[in-house]
């Protein structure tokens, strides 16, 4: 069964854990699940996975959700908008999943189980040395009120466990894998109850699909292995499961491994996952927001929103992860996206990660820009900066917006805007590359006089405007005989400290001629200096 039969009932859900970091991953899937019930009309629900305490960490959630409002999947049912099946925390559901617990009791899907620690390992180890699979004896299993009576006035606890079949198999279609069949002797007895009375995942997750009426289960292929047992849990509460669907592995680039946000070290060993890494870092210190390696790294959605990416070139690419439409088709609008995704497009095979690919989506959204909207993407991040006052004066967004225009192209994330702080701080704490400086100003090769030349025409120069400025120069030149490169790089360097930029009539013009004047006078002083 596919989404094809589904109709305005589509109910879906994504269930991150609290842990603060909101993967790459678990961006995709969580898509896909958005990308359906929207398509049908239906509705997305954000349920947080909170039943292990010890992972529930304080104030971890709102990355979470900071994340999916920044990506624009919003969420029909859940935190912060509520629902008619919450609550939307697993933390808060504890009397729902005892109902279920008794409930599978009482038809035998599941026992109590009074073993303690130290049986249950010597009959692991019996097994093991055996060479079977290991099967719990289900000696100490309660099933009456005697029975427990019994063993509790030993002393003992019980957990609760599924009475899975020993013979048969378990078989079911998903509608990315297709038809599915496993062993129930290959199944153990799982815990879905500890002795405390706290629910494992298992149990928490089937429960929360059929309270939330959940229509589709569309999650990682690392869930593939737990649906068994969940389909025994389905089926002992009276219900049929859902349609399942799991999706093929984001995978590490160039690989068919999970992507893994512990593994930065390995990664940055990739050219281009390196170049991804430094890029972000860059942005990020600039911002004072530089953090553990292992907190904010590509694996990381909050890098992307750091850096300044497009959330529409973000999803798109990683609707591409694992999903086609066809041979050719790469660049989707959100209405496109929505219009046509279906499982059945869903590919088998893990999608490998590839930092270039997202960063020419990153691109080609970016290039589709005005100049007015990509100012306004970039501003922030020079306000951010501590650069120009918040909010900024009018005299100060004209500096940035002109930036923006001049560099164009050069501006691949919004956050690149913050490579030129050279047009932001006073003239006398501008900071030279010193090779540059070296070879272009203060190498004897007459390239001094020629910028005290330049210096005095630049402050008779009748416009400080680039068309202006390049008749400036051309005619400079043009007087001596000299090709354009004799001058330029040597002001290029002495205005900026840099190299490398943008066009210098351009730079010229945004820095104004007190400015240019000012720092080319600092420059020859400081060859002067030696």
């Amino acid at each position: 069964m596919n989404d094809h039969a589904a109709g305005a009932g589509v109910r879906v859900r994504f269930a991150p854990s609290p842990t603060g970091y909101l993967h790459i991953g678990g961006v995709r899937t969580a898509l896909f699940n958005w990308l359906l019930a929207r398509r049908h009309g239906g509705a997305f629900v954000l349920r947080v996975d909170d039943t292990d305490a010890q992972r529930n960490l304080d104030d971890a959630l709102e990355p979470i959700l900071e994340g999916f409002r920044w990506l624009g999947l919003d969420w029909d049912e859940g935190p912060g908008v509520g629902g008619a099946r919450g609550p939307y925390f697993q933390s808060q559901r504890l009397a729902i999943y005892q109902r279920a617990v008794e409930t599978l009791l009482e038809r035998g899907s599941a026992y109590r189980d009074y073993a303690r620690p130290e049986e249950i390992q010597a009959e692991r180890a019996e097994a093991e040395a055996a060479r079977r699979p290991y099967h719990a004896s289900r000696r100490w299993a309660a099933r009456t009120a005697e029975e427990r009576a019994r063993f509790e006035a030993e002393g003992r606890t019980s957990v609760v466990r599924l009475a899975m079949p020993r013979e048969g198999s378990c078989r079911f279609v998903d509608a990315v894998k297709g038809e599915v069949e496993v062993e129930w002797a290959s199944e153990a007895d799982h815990v879905v109850q500890r002795a405390d009375g706290s629910c494992l995942y298992h149990l928490a997750s089937v429960v929360d699909d059929v309270e939330m009426g959940i229509t589709h289960v569309v999650r990682a292929e690392e869930h593939l292995s737990n649906t068994p047992r969940q389909i025994w849990i389905w089926r002992g509460l009276g219900v049929e499961p859902p349609v399942l669907a799991h999706l093929p592995v984001v995978a590490e680039p160039g690989s068919k491994v999970k992507l893994s946000k512990r593994k930065l070290d390995k990664y940055l060993k990739n050219p281009q996952f390196a170049g991804l890494y430094e890029r972000g870092r860059t942005i990020a210190a600039k911002l004072g927001r530089e953090a553990a390696a292992d907190t904010f790294n590509p694996v990381i959605v909050d890098f992307y929103r750091i850096s300044g990416f497009l959330p529409d070139a973000l999803l798109n690419y990683l609707m591409l992860l694992g999903w086609s439409l066809d041979s050719e088709t790469e660049i989707l609008s959100g209405e496109e996206r929505i219009a046509h995704f279906s499982l059945d497009g869903v590919n088998k095979s893990p999608a490998s990660f590839d930092p270039d690919k997202l960063l020419s989506f990153q691109e080609r959204y970016m290039q589709a820009l005005s100049i007015d909207e990509r100012f306004a993407l970039c501003l922030p991040f020079v306000e951010q900066a501590g650069w120009v006052t918040t909010p900024a004066t009018p005299s100060l967004r004209a500096k940035v917006l002109a930036i923006v225009a001049a560099a164009g192209d050069r501006i691949k994330v919004a956050g690149d805007v913050l490579d030129y702080e050279e047009f932001f701080v006073p003239d006398d704490s501008l900071e030279y590359d010193e090779k540059a400086f070296e070879k272009r100003i203060r190498k004897p090769n007459g390239a001094t006089e020629l910028l005290r030349a330049i210096r005095d025409a630049l402050a008779s120069a009748p416009e400080f405007t680039p068309p202006s400025l390049e008749v400036s120069f051309q005619s400079f030149v043009a007087a001596r005989g000299l090709a354009l490169g004799a001058i330029v790089h040597a002001v290029r360097v002495a205005v900026t400290g840099k190299a490398v930029g943008f066009g210098l009539f351009d730079i010229l013009s945004i820095l104004g001629r007190e400015a240019t004047l000012a720092r080319i006078d600092r420059a020859l002083a400081l060859a002067s200096a030696g």
